[in-house]
């Protein structure tokens, strides 16, 4: 066997390898897209069935009829922007910052804030929530909001993006007569679009899939984002599990949907933020 058709082999094996990978991680969101068009005994037919008898677009419907489903959709649209926002700000700030601004003790500051990421989230959790309480923002949004505001792994991203940039276009700013902050918003800023939207994803993701944070600081129902939302629609003796389909399809599509309209910045900017120093 010649070279050249050993590597068509590897190339094809490696093909099909991850074509069995992706269509195994499209089987969940396949099963659960058929289940919201099924009548509840359908689900649990066996052997399964991806359609049921007829399309029952009514799952739909009664999401809204049975649960405040758009008021925890809302929430969640408010905490995602809110934390995506000042996040993404707090972190390309800080990015810019440790990267090309120099000052005594620089690099063992950035070495201790990034040292803050090995020490577990529930580690913290008792004194955030003590914290919280003390300025009276438990059972609030505003929990979920502020302390997500700052991301030491986004800081981090964004360094290794800014760490790129040329030293000598920082340079030629200044003698232009730029400050620190004018480099900033001109030029780094602009330059960085495809890692801003790599931190944008991996924040909005984030953001709108924990349970975990809502479950330690709201307590009111109307207060709920949705992964709270869906699990309070899971019943204590029964489920209508088509409904829950349903408003997890909903639940689905905005993340679908950002990641999409951004793959390409997303994959250039996951991209450039790995090089290296």
């Amino acid at each position: 066997m010649s070279m050249k058709t050993k590597k068509l082999l590897i190339k094809i094996v490696a093909h099909v390898v991850l074509l069995i990978g992706a269509f195994t991680m499209l089987v969940p969101f396949i099963w659960m897209l058929s289940s919201s068009f099924k009548s509840l005994g359908e689900v649990f037919v066996f052997p399964p069935t991806l359609f049921g008898e007829k399309i029952i677009w009514e799952n739909y419907t009664k999401i809204s009829s049975r649960f405040d489903y758009f008021a925890y959709f809302l929430n969640s649209v408010k905490v995602s922007a809110w934390v995506v926002v000042f996040q993404v700000f707090t972190s390309a700030t800080a990015g810019f910052v440790f990267a090309k601004l120099n000052f005594k003790g620089r690099d063992k500051v950035f070495l201790l804030y990034l040292a803050t990421m090995m020490i577990p989230f529930h580690v913290t959790v008792i004194t955030n929530y003590l914290q919280m309480s003390k300025y009276g923002l438990v059972n609030t949004l505003w929990s979920l909001m502020l302390p997500a505001s700052v991301s030491a792994f986004g800081t981090f991203l964004m360094r290794q993006f800014f760490i790129t940039l040329p030293n000598e276009l920082v340079d030629a700013a200044k003698i232009d007569g730029c400050n620190p902050f004018t480099i900033f918003i001109r030029i780094a800023l602009p330059m960085a679009k495809s890692t801003i939207a790599t931190l944008s994803i991996f924040c909005f993701m984030g953001v709108w899939n924990d349970y975990f944070t809502p479950l330690i600081y709201i307590n009111d129902s109307r207060k709920y984002t949705l992964p709270l939302g869906l699990a309070s629609m899971k019943g204590m003796y029964s489920t209508d599990w088509p409904v829950l389909m349903s408003a997890s399809v909903i639940a689905v599509l905005p993340v679908l949907i950002a990641f999409l309209l951004a793959q390409d910045a997303f994959v250039k900017g996951v991209m450039m933020s790995g090089l290296k120093e």
